[in-house]
């Protein structure tokens, strides 16, 4: 398996994926990193010919925590014919009810997805979230550790949902939103903002 990125965010991907027996071999980065706990071989930009042959046949997992970044990074694999594998810890409880059928998704230990939420590609679900029933999860989105996602919860692209916070049942976070650590989410949340605070609020 090949990693994309080569920070924290990937030494918790590299954690599970061996835990999975599907343990990381390569890593792509802008550069060669002193910090080399698993041990990794350095391939350089993921862009390169070289690069992208080894992936073809070892397969590869994008582990950046920056929403955008991933999402662009993925588009790009797609583009290539590459479909990046997902990296699922064994002590996540998942429904049977819940089929996962994107690319390129992280369930850390820990987190608790329930029956009937959708999955968009190249999620992450931290450890000990909780996602209840029937959320929609947009691509590219990030649920971080120990957030609460209440019943029938929309969350669009690229929109993170801070550590800690928790979102009330039947409300819409739209797309690139960023939902501040620990914040209590009451009502609807348009595109493109940030919120922090209890109540989730604007920032002034």
């Amino acid at each position: 398996m090949v990693l994309i990125g080569y920070s924290g965010h990937a030494f918790v991907v590299a954690d599970i994926l061996h835990a999975s027996g599907n343990a990381a071999s390569f890593y792509c980065d802008k550069e060669e990193k002193h910090f080399n706990p698993w041990k990794l071989s350095y391939l350089g930009s993921e862009s390169e010919k070289p690069a992208l042959e080894i992936m073809r046949k070892k397969g590869v997992f994008i582990a950046i925590g920056d929403n955008s970044i991933r999402s662009k990074i993925q588009n790009f694999l797609k583009s290539n014919k590459i479909i990046p594998a997902n990296a699922i810890h064994s002590s996540a409880i998942i429904s049977l009810m819940t089929k996962i059928t994107g690319a390129g998704i992280m369930i850390a230990p820990g987190a608790i997805i329930n029956p009937l939420v959708t999955i968009g590609d190249g999620v992450i679900f931290n450890s000990g979230c909780i996602v209840e029933h029937e959320c929609a999860i947009g691509s590219y989105a990030h649920i971080a550790p120990g957030a609460v996602l209440c019943g029938n919860v929309i969350v669009g692209k690229r929109t993170l949902i801070g550590a800690g916070a928790v979102v009330r049942q039947g409300l819409k976070i739209g797309e690139n939103v960023v939902v501040g650590a620990g914040a209590t989410v009451v009502k609807d949340i348009p595109d493109n903002v940030i919120v922090m605070g209890n109540p989730a609020i604007r920032p002034s």
